[in-house]
């Protein structure tokens, strides 16, 4: 898939505030007065920001609101509808807040929400059968993981950052292994994308046209295995292991921006590599698989 700026900043920064919201909606930090803005303030700039940067995708950006009626089979409209409903939630949330008065049902309320809204972004992408590497269970731990770990670090709750941080890395890890092969044992090939696989063997002899078009653009994006090993490797270092080896030091703020300007850079890598690897299986009728 051709890994467009904007669903990179959209999925890197949304996750990271929503994961923000979940922890200061379940109490783990309780900021009152000029430093409930502040940290709000945070928390919808990367939510909100996220969001925004998603509608440059679209062909027809003022036509977003027409998502929010599909919800019954669309992810995409749940995720709107998600993500409205949770920012309304912790607006309320973050309002008493600001007086020093902190309501436990409705930043629960909202911390679910959160969670929510990151779960439907990651089926937009998990649901999808011609990406079989993305439509694995992985797709949405991954998702969810990445965002509570993120809001963790920025929230400053560093045993469950270093705990979250593991477990990503982990299951980035089993997900690069199995995703590899993922295409391969998916049963698609040349044969069933272009219907021929009844007359025998088929082979890519010519492109089916001189130039390029809207499918090559968007869904075929290939990868050198070096190069993209070379980038798995930065981005785990970047993502955990620098942040990791920040927190480990007595804290102070300086190490503490640091941990987490590593920990986007290396996110948005991980996410450039969630898009760029994806093979979609239009790319076998195109004869680039």
């Amino acid at each position: 898939m051709h890994p467009a700026p904007s669903v990179i900043l959209f999925t890197t920064f949304s996750g990271l505030g929503f994961g923000l919201l979940f922890w200061l909606g379940l109490g783990a930090i309780t900021p009152s007065g000029l430093s409930a803005f502040i940290w709000f303030a945070l928390a919808y700039a990367m939510a909100v920001g996220g969001l925004l940067a998603s509608t440059f995708h679209l062909g027809r950006p003022e036509r977003a609101i027409k998502a929010f009626s599909q919800w019954r089979t669309s992810w995409l409209s749940r995720e709107a509808i998600a993500a409205v409903a949770t920012l309304i939630i912790m607006g309320i949330y973050a309002l008493f807040s600001l007086f020093g008065a902190h309501l436990k049902l409705v930043g629960f309320i909202g911390a679910i929400g959160a969670i929510a809204t990151v779960f439907t972004t990651s089926m937009i992408y998990a649901q999808m059968k011609t990406v079989p590497r993305w439509r694995h269970w992985t797709t949405p731990a991954l998702f969810l993981t990445l965002s509570i770990g993120g809001g963790a670090l920025f929230a400053g709750q560093i045993a469950t950052t270093f705990l979250l941080f593991t477990a990503a890395a982990a299951l980035q890890g089993y997900t690069w292994i199995t995703g590899d092969s993922r295409l391969a044992q998916s049963g698609t090939d040349m044969k069933t994308a272009t219907g021929l696989g009844h007359i025998g063997d088929v082979r890519a002899f010519e492109p089916p046209h001189t130039g390029t078009n809207y499918l090559m653009r968007e869904f075929i994006h290939v990868v050198g295995r070096k190069h993209a090993q070379k980038l798995r490797m930065i981005a785990l270092i970047l993502s955990f292991a620098l942040p990791v080896f920040f927190l480990n030091f007595h804290f102070n703020h300086m190490l503490a921006l640091l941990a987490v300007i590593s920990h986007i850079a290396g996110v948005l890598t991980l996410r450039w590599l969630f898009f760029a690897e994806a093979e979609h299986v239009v790319g076998l009728y195109y004869g680039k698989r």
